[in-house]
């Protein structure tokens, strides 16, 4: 799935896919929503993508034989840099059957990608290091079911990074979305709290080492003007647009203060 993200808090759009006010919605059930956006989801530089990906590429800078797991990866945006910048070994699982035809035209993982729900992973126990969720947990209804599979599926030290939209910019009216034939379509999702994620990994042999609320930011800001869209880029800046937590898999059940960050 990977909702892709740019910022709508007014009824104009900062490019033509994103986050949408919610007056200019259809309200797609995801699945339907992904297979309308699917052809055109690579088409349009995206704002909060941008921001995750500068807050969140330091984290990932050393993976070099490690194996990733790609949750949610939609067209492989994810899977496609770690591959070609670390070398490490990848695999991506989305639920979406349009999503995956496209990700699987991008020859360097073609082969790396499978059908799946991330509440039931088609993989052995402790076969990852590290497992990326980007801007889908909004998705994904059961939560608890996700911070189990992660964690059967993570090796004990290994890491979890989730980002999704965040709660501040929700209420203020922004949501997934695109632009399709000229109709502006909003796809159904559910906000998550920090607190929410956080109990969620944490009664499942997580440790949260950081929750971040990233804002958008001067890099961002030429996304905004190629849109013909700069006018909404200060407003856009004023609260957090992307929530970023980080996860460590424990050996056994937290006794020390290791989470206190994220509490």
């Amino acid at each position: 799935m990977n909702s892709r993200a740019t910022v709508e808090p007014t009824s104009n759009t900062a490019s033509g896919n994103g986050l949408r006010a919610r007056s200019a919605s259809l309200g797609l059930p995801v699945r339907e929503g992904y297979e309308r956006w699917a052809p055109i989801y690579d088409c349009t530089p995206n704002p909060l993508l941008a921001c995750e990906e500068r807050h969140l590429l330091p984290f990932l800078a050393d993976l070099g034989n490690k194996r990733i797991l790609d949750l949610a990866c939609g067209t492989g945006r994810w899977l496609e840099r770690i591959t070609a910048q670390s070398g490490a070994r990848g695999v991506g699982i989305d639920c979406s059957a349009a999503m995956l035809r496209v990700a699987r035209t991008k020859h360097a993982i073609a082969g790396r990608l499978a059908q799946a729900a991330c509440e039931s992973l088609p993989f052995r126990a402790a076969a990852f290091h590290l497992a990326i969720c980007s801007f889908a947990v909004g998705h994904i209804r059961d939560l608890v079911s996700l911070a189990r599979e992660l964690a059967r599926v993570t090796k004990p030290g290994g890491d979890v990074f989730l980002s999704d939209l965040h709660p501040e910019a929700y209420a203020h009216g922004w949501r997934v979305g695109f632009r399709d034939d000229s109709t502006a379509v909003q796809i159904e999702m559910l906000p998550r709290g920090a607190e929410e994620i956080v109990e969620a990994f944490d009664a499942h042999g997580f440790a949260c080492l950081a929750q971040l609320a990233l804002r958008l930011g001067d890099p961002e800001k030429p996304i905004f003007v190629r849109a013909g869209k700069d006018n909404l880029f200060a407003d856009a800046c004023q609260r957090p647009a992307v929530l970023l937590c980080h996860f460590r898999r424990l050996d056994s059940p937290m006794a020390t203060g290791e989470a206190d960050e994220c509490r």
